[in-house]
C-alpha cells in the first residue's frame, strides 16, 4: 500500500509541474495588441489555460492529500515528519504557492463567461504580468521544494 501512495503521490507532483509549465508556455503566448485593454488573448489559449489551471489545480488537491496520508500513516510517521525542518520548510512553501496560485486561478475563472459567449476573454496587461511572475515564482518554489526532499530523504536538517 505504500508503494501505491509513493507512486501516487509522484504521478500528482509531474502532473502539477507539467501544468505549470504548459501555463508558462500559454501565457508567454499571449500577444498584447493594445497596452489599455490588453486585447491579444486568443479564444483557444484562453481555454487551454483555463483547462490547465484546472489541472493543476487537481493536482495540487491530490498531492496533497496523498502527501498527509503518506505522511501519517506510511512511511516514518508523523512525529519524524513534523520534527524535520526540511519537511516543515516544503510544506511551508507548497502552502504558500498554493496561496499565491489562487490569483492566476481567479483571472483565469473569470473569463469563463466570454469563453462560453465564443469571444476572447479581456486581460489587462498589469495581470499578465503579474501572473507570468508568480508562475516564475511557482518554478522557483518547485526547485526549492526538490531541494528539502531531498535533504528531507537523507535525514538531513532535523
Amino acid at each position: 500500500m505504500s508503494t501505491l501512495f509513493a507512486f501516487l503521490h509522484h504521478l500528482a507532483a509531474f502532473t502539477l509541474v507539467s501544468a505549470l509549465a504548459i501555463e508558462f508556455v500559454l501565457i508567454g503566448q499571449i500577444q498584447t495588441k493594445d497596452a489599455t485593454t490588453g486585447e491579444g488573448l486568443s479564444v483557444p489559449v484562453a481555454k487551454r489555460l483555463v483547462i490547465t489551471d484546472a489541472v493543476l489545480g487537481a493536482a495540487a488537491t491530490i498531492l496533497l492529500v496523498v502527501g498527509l496520508l503518506r505522511v501519517v500513516f506510511f512511511e516514518k510517521g508523523s512525529d519524524y515528519y513534523f520534527h524535520s525542518h526540511a519537511f516543515m520548510a516544503k510544506f511551508s512553501i507548497f502552502i504558500a504557492v498554493a496561496l499565491l496560485s489562487i490569483i492566476p486561478t481567479r483571472e483565469f475563472l473569470s473569463w469563463r463567461k466570454a469563453l462560453k459567449a465564443g469571444q476572447a476573454p479581456s486581460a489587462r496587461p498589469e495581470k499578465l504580468r503579474l501572473i507570468k511572475k508568480l508562475l516564475h515564482g511557482e518554478m522557483l518554489a518547485i526547485v526549492i521544494i526538490l531541494l528539502c526532499a531531498a535533504i528531507m530523504a537523507r535525514g538531513g536538517w532535523v
